[in-house]
């Protein structure tokens, strides 16, 4: 059986995610912006938090660590490389390492571009992907630390994924995300698509995360740049793939 997620609100526009393990009882948080909403949800389902899974060293995703972890004495995962960034860890992590959370196997993978430290949680079994500020919905993190070089190839190992696994990001930036992506394909019916439903669940006030994989394949431009429709709209017909996915950055970050 999947892993039960929850989807938390937290800040002004965070998420974290909790999953559990019915058999064990274990309970997971990827990210803690703040603790209340995550202790909120905890005490609605009456899971006992056992694990803090960390994506990068950013304050909106680490700030509540330590009071999370003071009331639950859950362990607290993150990247090797980024342990002076970090709050103190129990268990460092690196590409390729792999855990348990009660009946399902994490993978971890290095997703540097954001920050260089970032690291990325996959759960193939239960068709999660956390992937905070990296890849996000119809977008991709600013590149803070990185170049659009490397935060290129983490977009490629996301895109190498089934295309039905759910990504789950780390900001409610997606109608924003697609404004932009309309501007490079205005006439990608997928993206007109989306740009719709996501209006509609924000009118209702919900989360337009998760997302699988296959929609973000479909409307996201950062997941697009081999196309050579995308590369003539953006001018560099003959460009390499990172080249594109760089212009496509430098624009959004003016846009």
């Amino acid at each position: 059986m999947p892993l039960e997620l929850i989807t938390v609100p937290c800040l002004a526009d965070n998420y974290a995610y909790l999953v559990h393990d019915r058999a064990s009882g274990r309970t997971a948080v990827i990210d803690v912006p703040e603790a209340g909403p995550i202790l909120g949800a905890l005490d609605a389902h009456r899971w006992r938090l056992t694990d803090i899974l960390i994506t990068h060293h950013h304050d909106d995703h680490i700030q509540g660590v330590e009071t999370l972890r003071a009331c639950t004495h859950a362990r607290v995962w993150g990247a090797a490389a980024d342990t002076l960034r970090l709050p103190r860890l129990d268990e460092t992590l690196a590409e390729g390492s792999r855990f348990q959370i009660g009946s399902e196997e994490v993978h971890v993978i290095e997703a540097p571009g954001h920050t260089i430290g970032h690291i990325a949680f996959l759960m193939p079994t239960s068709g999660y992907a956390f992937t905070a500020d990296s890849l996000m919905a119809g977008g991709c993190g600013r590149l803070f630390e990185g170049t659009a070089r490397q935060m290129h190839a983490t977009m490629q190992k996301f895109a190498a994924l089934l295309p039905e696994m759910l990504i789950c990001s780390g900001h409610e930036y997606t109608a924003a995300n697609l404004r932009f992506a309309a501007t490079l394909e205005p006439d990608n019916p997928a993206l007109i698509l989306r740009i719709a439903e996501v209006a509609t669940l924000r009118a209702q006030g919900r989360p337009t995360l998760p997302v699988k994989l296959e929609v973000e394949l479909a409307t996201n431009p950062y997941l697009r740049v081999h196309l050579p429709a995308l590369k003539a709209a953006v001018g560099l017909g003959g460009a390499d793939d990172a080249t594109v996915f760089a212009e496509i950055r430098a624009r959004k970050d003016k846009f």
